[in-house]
C-alpha cells in the first residue's frame, strides 16, 4: 500500500503539485493521465524519493525506495556500460542476487553491446528488464510504451497483467489510451497539478469518447482542415 496525503511540490514560485491525496493498493494497476506539464513525472519522482516535497507519503514497504522499480520515459545509462553490466549494476545496488541474465533476456537484447548502441526502444526494454529482475513490490512506469515495437508492447501488456496477478502495485502513465484500457483498474486524471477525477474500468469507454471529442471536435476542428 502507498498512501499520499496533502502532497505539494513547487519549483521556485511555480506550484507543480497541489494537495495530492491518493492511495495505491497491491494487486491493482493505476493509470495516471494528463496533458504535458500536468505534473505526472514530478509526482512519480516524489513517490520514488527523488524530490523534496510538502505532505506525506506512507507505505507498508519500508523504505519504499528499496522496493520500488522506477522506469523513466527516457532512462539514463552510463556511456560505457553494456546491457549485461547494467542489469548487474541494478541488482547489486539493491543487494539482490544477480539472476541468470540470459534467461531473463525476454526481449532478446544484445546484452554484451554498449547500451549507447541501442535504439530508443531497446533502451526502454533493458531498463524494464532490470527493474523486473530486482524483484520489486511496486512499479512506477512513466510512458513505458513509448518507443516500444508491436511485439514489445504485447509483451509489456502481459507483464503488467502478471504483475497484478502477483499482487504488485503498478502505477503508469501513457498517452496511448488503449494501453491503459487494456491493463488498468482505475484511471486518475491529473490537471494542473491536482487529481480532478477517478474513472473505474466500466467507464473507460466513456472517458475515451470524452477525450476524443475534446481533442478532435474542440481543438482540431479549429484548424478547419479541408
Amino acid at each position: 500500500m502507498i498512501r499520499i496525503a496533502g502532497l505539494y511540490k513547487s519549483y521556485g514560485s511555480k506550484e507543480v503539485l497541489k494537495n495530492i491525496n491518493i492511495e495505491f493498493s497491491s494487486g491493482k494497476i493505476y493509470g495516471i493521465i494528463g496533458e504535458n506539464g500536468a505534473g505526472k513525472t514530478t509526482l512519480f519522482r516524489c513517490i520514488a524519493g527523488l524530490e523534496n516535497y510538502r505532505g506525506e507519503i506512507y507505505s507498508d514497504l519500508k523504505p519504499l525506495k528499496d522496493h520500488l522499480g522506477l522506469l523513466f520515459s527516457d532512462p539514463f545509462f552510463f556511456p560505457k556500460i553494456t546491457g549485461r553490466e547494467y542489469v548487474r549494476l541494478l541488482c547489486n545496488a539493491r543487494g539482490k542476487e544477480v539472476p541468470d541474465i540470459d534467461a531473463s533476456n525476454i526481449f532478446d537484447l544484445p546484452l554484451n553491446q554498449y547500451v549507447s548502441t541501442y535504439s530508443t526502444g531497446m533502451k526502454k526494454k533493458l531498463a524494464l528488464m532490470a527493474i523486473l529482475v530486482q524483484g520489486n513490490e511496486c512499479f512506477i512506469l512513466d510512458e513505458p510504451f513509448n518507443g516500444i515495437d508491436i511485439n514489445g508492447s504485447i509483451m509489456l501488456t502481459e507483464i503488467l497483467l502478471r504483475l497484478k496477478q502477483s499482487n504488485k502495485i503498478v502505477i503508469l502513465s501513457s498517452h496511448i489510451f488503449s494501453t491503459l484500457s487494456d491493463t488498468c483498474d482505475e484511471i486518475h486524471i491529473l490537471r494542473n497539478g491536482d487529481f480532478t477525477e477517478v474513472v473505474e474500468r466500466e467507464y473507460f469507454d466513456r472517458l475515451e469518447s470524452q477525450m476524443r471529442q475534446a481533442a478532435v471536435i474542440e481543438r482540431i476542428g479549429k484548424l478547419e482542415l479541408k
